[in-house]
């Protein structure tokens, strides 16, 4: 029964307005959430290009309606992900196992790009093998079905970064919200700004392999780091960025004169 109580009360904070007042005056939380958003535009920006290729077959206003579908369900599927998380993040072996996974997720990435980006490539083979659905539901509806497993997909991973970026439950509603929408919304940009920076996709991952860090150091050490000790890091890893991306193209201008 507490459980369920725990749980509840979580939900409760969603209309705490007096709470929503606090955080919305507070300059750490809204850093939180710009955090959150820039980490979910740079990881999704990839991911909304999946989206389209799944929807391509359909009429373009069938297209438009499968996105939106599948919109919907990912706002379902982050309010009630952050509403358990909240809960279950306290036990200590449900934050393990969400760093391990955190790290394997950007270890994995830097053992891919080491060999190529061999498994990018099989993973973008394997996009459009949902023949059973599309057997099952029809077209439409079966791209909409297959839509709504790629976004819960997508969002564990975003749901598990935010939780190490912030346990704070109204700071993970607005950023798992805004995050969404960027990812539907102003994914173009993230692939236009990628193009132009693309060590930024790199940043993604060192910033899930930071997050996964603080976690472990809450499981084995019961240390949370102060937000605003881990905004500045994450300002510092930008900036680090920028730099590392200005010396390569002077590298590359040098090499070419």
């Amino acid at each position: 029964m507490s459980v369920i109580q725990g749980i509840l009360d979580t939900y409760a904070q969603f209309f705490d307005w007096q709470m929503w007042g606090e955080v919305l005056t507070d300059p750490v939380a809204w850093g939180l959430i710009g955090t959150l958003i820039i980490l979910e535009g740079l990881l999704s920006a990839d991911n909304a290009l999946v989206l389209a290729v799944m929807v391509k077959h359909l009429p373009k206003k069938k297209r438009k309606k499968a996105l939106f579908y599948g919109l919907i369900g990912a706002y379902s599927f982050r309010f009630v992900a952050i509403g358990l998380g909240v809960y279950l993040i306290k036990l200590w072996w449900v934050k393990a196992i969400g760093a391990a996974y955190l790290a394997w997720l950007a270890i994995k990435y830097f053992i891919d790009k080491r060999k190529g980006g061999e498994g990018q490539e099989e993973e973008e083979e394997g996009i459009n093998k949902n023949g059973i659905l599309i057997r099952m539901f029809g077209t439409f509806w079966g791209t909409v079905a297959s839509v709504e497993l790629m976004d819960i997909a997508f969002s564990v991973d975003s749901v598990l970064a935010a939780f190490g970026v912030s346990t704070e439950v109204w700071v993970l509603l607005i950023g798992g919200m805004l995050g969404v929408l960027m990812m539907r919304g102003v994914a173009g940009i993230f692939l236009t700004l990628i193009d132009r920076i693309p060590e930024l996709e790199t940043t993604a991952y060192i910033l899930i392999l930071i997050i996964s860090v603080k976690m472990f150091l809450g499981v084995l050490f019961d240390y949370e780091m102060p937000p605003l000790y881990f905004f500045i890091i994450l300002i510092f890893t930008f900036g680090a960025t920028f730099i590392v991306h200005f010396l390569n193209k002077k590298k590359a201008e040098g090499a070419d004169n």
